[in-house]
C-alpha cells in the first residue's frame, strides 16, 4: 500500500493546524464515510460528532443528495454565472425564500462563508454611501466573535488566535463586550437576565453609531468562542438600536443556519430579520463549497441604477452559484422538508441533552453543559466553584481529542470547550455511543 500519510505530510499544509503536531499525530487518511462514520484507510472509524467542522447536516453520502449531484453533473457542471443564470440556482432560491426570516429577499452568490462575510461589510459600506451616509464607514462586532480568516472578516473578527498576527494589516472596527453567560458579570442566568450586558452595546452605538455601518454578530451561538449562549432578547434589542440609529445588521448565520440552534435559523427565536444574513456550511449539507448573502428589498434598491451612475456592486466569484452546489442544496431542503428533520432534530436535542447532564454534570471539571438544539458544549474548568479555566499550557482538550480518536469518536475541542455538533438526523444509539467514547476519552485524561 502507498504510504499516503508520508506523502501528505510532503505536499500539504493542513488547516487550523500546528504541522510540528503531525508529528505525533500524523494525519488520518479517511477512505470513505457513511452517516455519521468516517472509515480510514486501516479500516478504524470514527462517529463524526462534530458534522466535519458543523457543515454536514444530515450525514455523510446521503443518498439523495449523491444522486442530486449526479444527475446534475450529466447536464451542467458551471457556467459564468454575470448575466447567465440556470435552473438550480433560480429553484433554490425559491426554496430558500421559503425559510429565511420575512423580508430577506435578494440573494448575492459566493464559495465560502469568509467570502459571504466579505460581501456583507462590503454592501453595507456601499449601502450607506449610496444613501446619503458617505460618514457611515466603521464596524461594530462583539468580542469574541469570530466571521472567517479573510481581511475583512477577520478586522469585524476578536479572537486572537486568529487575528492577532495580522493586526497591523486589518481594518479598524469597534470591538463590544460580548455577553458571557456562564461567567456573568451581574450575577443572572440565561433562564433570568435581561441581557443586562446589552449596555456595552448601547454605550458603543451612543458613541460610534454616527459613524457605523453595520453591526456584525453572530446570533445566539459564538461558535469559535467555545460554543458560547446568549438569549434571543440580545438579539431583539439589537434590531431595535440599528433601526433607531440606521446602522445595518448583519447575522452571519454560517454555522447557526438550517436548524444547528433547534430552529431553521438562529435569528427565528427572536423573530427578527437582519439587514443582511451570511449562510453557508450546512447549506449544501457538507458537500460542496458555497454561500450566499442574502438581503432586503431595501439594500438591492440602493444599487439599482443606470450603469453610468456606478452604483453596481462590483463584486464576483468565479464559482459563484456553482450549479453542482446549487443542486445539493436543493436536494437538502427536499430532505429537511419531506423527512421532517427539524421536529426530528428537537426531539432528539432533548434527548441528548438530558444524557448529557446525566454523564457529565457531577463530573469534577466540568464547569458547565450548555446546549441549543442539538449542540451542546462541555467547559472544562480547574475549579467548579471559582469556574477557574484549566491550565492552557496542558492543552488538555487537545489531549482529550487524541484520546477520543483512538475511542473512534472525532470531537476536535475548542480550547478547552468539548463539543457535539452532529448531523441532525443522527439516532439515539449512535449519540449514546458518542457520550460513552468521550467518557473515556475524558477519564483517562482528567481522573
Amino acid at each position: 500500500m502507498e504510504n499516503l500519510v508520508e506523502k501528505d505530510l510532503s505536499y500539504i499544509w493542513h488547516p487550523c493546524s500546528q504541522m510540528k503536531d503531525y508529528e505525533t499525530l500524523p494525519p488520518i487518511i479517511i477512505d470513505h464515510a457513511r452517516g455519521t462514520r468516517l472509515y480510514d484507510i486501516e479500516g478504524n472509524e470514527y462517529i463524526d460528532i462534530i458534522s466535519s467542522w458543523w457543515c454536514n447536516l444530515l450525514g455523510h453520502c446521503n443518498p439523495k443528495i449523491n444522486e442530486r449531484i449526479k444527475a446534475q453533473l450529466d447536464s451542467l457542471e458551471h457556467v459564468i454565472f454575470a448575466n447567465f443564470s440556470h435552473r438550480p440556482a433560480i429553484e433554490l432560491c425559491e426554496e430558500l425564500m421559503k425559510i429565511v426570516p420575512k423580508g430577506l429577499q435578494k440573494f448575492n452568490f459566493a464559495d465560502n462563508g469568509s467570502a459571504s462575510v466579505e460581501c456583507a461589510l462590503k454592501m453595507a459600506f456601499q449601502f450607506q454611501a449610496q444613501t446619503g451616509h458617505a460618514e457611515r464607514k466603521g464596524f461594530m462586532c462583539l468580542s469574541e466573535g469570530y466571521h472567517g480568516e479573510t481581511v475583512g472578516a477577520l478586522s469585524v473578527g476578536s479572537m486572537d488566535l486568529y487575528a492577532k498576527i495580522y493586526q497591523p494589516m486589518l481594518m479598524e472596527a469597534t470591538h463590544v463586550e460580548a455577553p458571557d453567560c456562564y461567567r456573568c458579570p451581574y450575577g443572572k442566568t440565561r433562564e433570568n437576565c435581561s441581557c443586562e450586558c446589552f449596555e456595552h452595546m448601547e454605550r458603543a452605538f451612543s458613541e460610534r453609531a454616527k459613524e457605523t455601518a453595520a453591526v456584525i454578530v453572530e446570533p445566539l451561538l459564538q461558535g469559535s468562542a467555545g460554543m458560547r449562549i446568549y438569549p434571543p432578547l440580545y438579539l431583539k434589542k439589537l434590531r431595535q438600536l440599528c433601526d433607531e440609529t440606521g446602522v445595518l445588521l448583519i447575522v452571519d448565520e454560517i454555522a447557526t443556519g438550517f436548524g444547528r440552534t433547534g430552529k431553521m435559523f438562529a435569528c427565528d427565536h427572536a423573530g427578527i430579520t437582519p439587514d443582511i444574513m451570511c449562510i453557508s456550511k450546512a447549506l449544501t449539507g457538507g458537500y460542496m463549497p458555497m454561500a450566499i448573502t442574502v438581503t432586503t428589498q431595501r439594500i438591492y434598491d440602493a444599487f439599482y441604477a443606470d450603469y453610468s451612475e456606478g452604483k453596481a456592486f462590483m463584486h464576483s466569484h468565479t464559482y459563484s452559484g456553482n450549479p453542482l452546489a446549487c443542486s445539493a442544496a436543493l436536494a437538502v431542503q427536499q430532505i429537511m422538508r419531506e423527512e421532517h428533520i427539524l421536529e426530528k432534530a428537537q426531539q432528539m436535542a432533548v434527548y441528548l441533552h438530558e444524557k448529557m447532564t446525566e454523564r457529565f454534570a457531577e463530573h469534577k471539571n466540568v464547569g458547565e453543559i450548555r446546549h441549543i438544539g442539538l449542540i451542546n458544549a462541555m467547559e472544562l474548568v480547574a475549579d467548579k466553584k471559582t469556574k477557574s479555566p484549566l491550565d492552557s499550557k496542558r492543552r488538555t482538550g487537545y489531549q482529550i481529542y487524541k484520546k477520543a480518536l483512538k475511542e473512534g469518536l472525532l470531537l476536535r475541542p475548542l480550547g478547552d470547550v468539548l463539543y457535539f455538533n452532529p448531523p441532525l438526523n443522527i439516532d439515539k444509539e449512535t449519540l449514546d455511543l458518542a457520550i460513552e467514547k468521550c467518557d473515556c476519552a475524558m477519564r483517562a485524561i482528567l481522573d
